[in-house]
């Protein structure tokens, strides 16, 4: 059948594009060769704009088992075990659908853990809403949460961290990022390189159906909202529970050559990957393929993003094994296929081919792009705003005192309490979870059977990376390994999730290429490869492209479990400021919530200080030193040492010193902003030590005060009552739940 003109558009393949297929092929492509070229090359698939600047980052360490270019990272955190992890967006389903959307971008990442032959142990999102006094965006924050929430649970995996920004950018095109971790031993370790001429391919788990169809180019174009919810999939945790238990149950065994999720561009992707990371060709025959839908073509069975599928490459004296495991898990296992040595992936309908492409064209031979860039006016102009003439609002009394500021920040959506969030979410199941969300900077997580345990989390300041996308992204890097620390753990490596614009556009291109280049530059700085991870572009809608975010999962190990912190400090505590950057007000939630103002330049980062202050604490708490620990981070000092006082229950006399900034005004010291800072309680004895270890070190450190009461008070500035502040705090996020009724207006 030809190809009508401009066919190849509606698969998302530019006219350019489509010549050089043409022109590489010897020949037009069949239907279903355009559907895989388009899939394969999308941006989702293809990394056409990012491929070339990912280069950049720093990938291997001693301690890096798995980098870039499998289902997800590996590192080796001792006693013979290995951490499998990463994250990936679903953001254009979410805008669609948002209850499936999330949903089934729970179910793909967990799927991209259990292929690596790890069994999943935590999950953690990182989130993106416009305002959500807004009826449309309200619907998809509840939506988006149920979904993950109703995934997870069902799948008796805890989500255990995670992070929540609203912002106008995001109305309607919010940002869902999911990020999993496995464990694994060394030796368990599966990778989806297919191998061996007459080995067998495999199909297991759920029947296959047209949800999904074209989601891979439906991810790589603009206007999400304007795309059909048929290119949503559905998902069902009850099967991928099955599914999970029984692939781990395979891997424990010489059969499986090699294992691959069924996520975007669903069969192609898989067997495409499979076989050009082999080095082989394949051969399949889609009428083997189990339906759950009839009359479906086989253009329709090869793009089809079914979820809860997954592809096995299996020894041939293993297919038997293979089937009888799957039917005691009540999954079916077809036999779909097999290894060639010819290096093309043939696909049949019934015996007729209807697509022959050489592998390598359709992974390799993806284009890159190298795009103008240049920032936008709008954005320099922000940056660039003189924030001297900004009134200082604490300065004053009634109405701009110290006290209502605080208390509107701590009712924030940005600031406030995720308690409805993390309430919806089963954060203990498994046992695992040592630190959970509301007490921590990061999860903690004990690794049975070992002494051992991790820590994740995961960071992004979107106004930053807005501002200033190369510094933003360098504070990603720092926020999320600062957090880590914060629990007592080493930072070993991190996953990045890079959500942008439009990439053909100057600034989109701009923006995602300085990011990039901040993320490279923080990570050599503090020692964090980059293991896995994922690029989410064209997050545009009519209006405007998102804020970027390039959101930064890290995990870390800690030596003893035992020796962790909290945010949590206890009555007589000493309170101390390791590090001492002066606050900004540049970028900062007080002034955009406030002040209703995004503006100025994101405060300055010294990684080498950052490094050290980061080392001063991780090294105090593994020493019994300090016990409690938290970044001095969105919201400024003022924030971090109520946030502690909340969830102690314990409140603070602050009459020591407080930094202030260039300007020495009363917001900018406690509303301003500044990395290379974490607030710490200790006992009065290890004051002392603290001093001598930051003294040692070059880092500055300030005592600020002393745990007691039921208020946080200063001389300086007041007092504000912690049932007050506890009463604002948590109804952040308290709002009614809004059915998804007429919202055009909005």
């Amino acid at each position: 059948m030809a190809i009508a003109t401009g066919q190849w558009r509606e698969v998302a393949l530019s006219d350019a594009e489509y010549d050089l297929i043409v022109a590489r092929l010897g020949r037009e492509p069949s239907p279903v060769e355009l559907g895989m070229f388009g899939a394969m090359w999308s941006e989702h698939c293809g990394y056409k704009h990012s491929r070339p600047l990912l280069r950049q980052l720093p990938t291997d360490a001693p301690w890096v088992l798995q980098g870039p270019g499998e289902n997800a990272g590996a590192v080796d955190v001792g006693d013979g075990l290995a951490v499998v992890f990463k994250v990936e967006s679903h953001n254009h389903p979410s805008a669609v659908e948002p209850y499936q959307g999330a949903a089934t971008g729970v179910g793909g990442i967990v799927r991209d853990i259990f292929t690596m032959g790890a069994r999943p142990i935590a999950i953690l999102d990182s989130l993106r809403f416009g305002p959500l006094d807004r009826p449309r965006n309200r619907y998809l924050f509840d939506n988006v949460v149920g979904g993950i929430g109703g995934y997870g649970n069902c799948l008796g995996i805890p989500t255990v961290g995670g992070e929540i920004f609203s912002d106008p950018s995001f109305s309607g095109n919010p940002l869902v990022n999911a990020m999993c971790i496995g464990v694994a031993s060394h030796g368990s370790l599966t990778r989806a390189a297919a191998g061996g001429v007459g080995n067998v391919i495999m199909l297991v788990g759920a029947d296959t159906g047209r949800d999904g169809l074209h989601g891979a180019t439906f991810a790589s174009v603009d206007d999400p909202e304007g795309s059909h919810r048929g290119v949503v999939q559905v998902g069902n945790p009850f099967i991928e529970k099955l599914l999970l238990e029984a692939c781990l149950e395979l891997l424990d065994g010489d059969d499986i050559v090699a294992m691959q999720d069924l996520g975007a561009a669903g069969l192609t992707s898989s067997v495409v990957e499979c076989a050009s990371r082999g080095g082989v060709g394949a051969e399949l025959d889609v009428a083997f393929v189990p339906r759950r839908e009839t009359g479906m073509t086989p253009y329709e069975i090869m793009l089809s993003e079914s979820q809860e599928r997954m592809l096995l490459v299996v020894q041939p004296d293993g297919v038997e094994r293979v089937r009888e495991v799957m039917a005691r898990w009540s999954l079916q296992a077809s036999e779909i296929g097999r290894i060639t040595g010819d290096g093309a992936v043939r696909v049949l309908d019934c015996g007729e081919v209807v697509a022959d492409l050489p592998a390598a064209l359709l992974t390799d031979g993806c284009p890159t792009y190298v795009r103008e860039a240049q920032e936008s006016e709008a954005a320099r102009a922000r940056r660039q705003l003189d924030l001297a003439s900004v009134p200082d609002l604490v300065a004053g009394t009634g109405p701009g005192s110290f006290v209502d500021v605080l208390l509107r920040l701590l009712g924030s959506p940005n600031l406030g309490s995720r308690r409805p969030v993390f309430e919806r979410y089963d954060h203990t199941i498994l046992t695992n979870t040592v630190v959970p969300p509301g007490v921590g900077d990061a999860a903690v997580l004990r690794l049975k059977g070992t002494s051992r345990g991790i820590a994740a989390a995961i960071d992004c300041n979107s106004r930053y990376c807005f501002l200033d996308p190369d510094l933003g992204a360098r504070h990603a890097v720092a926020e999320a390994t600062r957090n880590i620390s914060c629990v007592g753990a080493q930072p070993l490596a991190i996953t990045d999730c890079l959500n942008f614009g439009n990439p053909e556009k100057p600034a989109g291109y701009f923006q995602l290429s300085r990011a990039v280049a901040g993320l490279a530059e923080a990570c050599r700085a503090l020692g964090v490869p980059v293991v896995s991870g994922n690029v989410s572009l064209y997050n545009e809608t009519a209006d405007a492209a998102v804020m970027p975010t390039p959101t930064v999962g890290a995990v870390g190990v800690l030596a003893d479990v035992r020796r962790h912190a909290t945010m949590v400090w206890e009555e007589g505590d000493q309170i101390i400021l390791v590090g001492g950057g002066a606050p900004e007000l540049g970028g900062s939630e007080y002034l955009a919530h406030i002040g209703g103002l995004v503006a100025g330049s994101p405060p300055v980062l010294d990684l080498v200080v950052e490094s050290a202050v980061q080392a001063i604490v991780r090294d105090a708490i593994r020493d019994g030193v300090l016990r409690t620990a938290h970044d001095c981070a969105e919201g400024g000092l003022a924030v971090a040492l109520a946030e502690m006082a909340l969830a102690s229950g314990v409140g603070a006399t602050i009459d020591g010193d407080v930094p202030t900034g260039a300007n020495g005004r009363l917001d900018e010291a406690w509303f301003g902003e500044a990395p290379n800072r974490v607030v710490a309680a200790c006992g009065e004895s290890s004051v002392d030590e603290m001093r001598s270890r930051c003294d040692a070190a070059g880092v500055s450190v300030y005592r600020l005060g002393r745990v007691e009461g039921a208020m946080l008070r200063s001389g300086a500035i007041g007092s504000v009552d912690l049932a007050e502040a506890r009463q604002a705090f948590e109804a952040a996020l308290l709002m009614p739940i809004i059915a998804e009724l007429d919202w055009s207006a909005t």
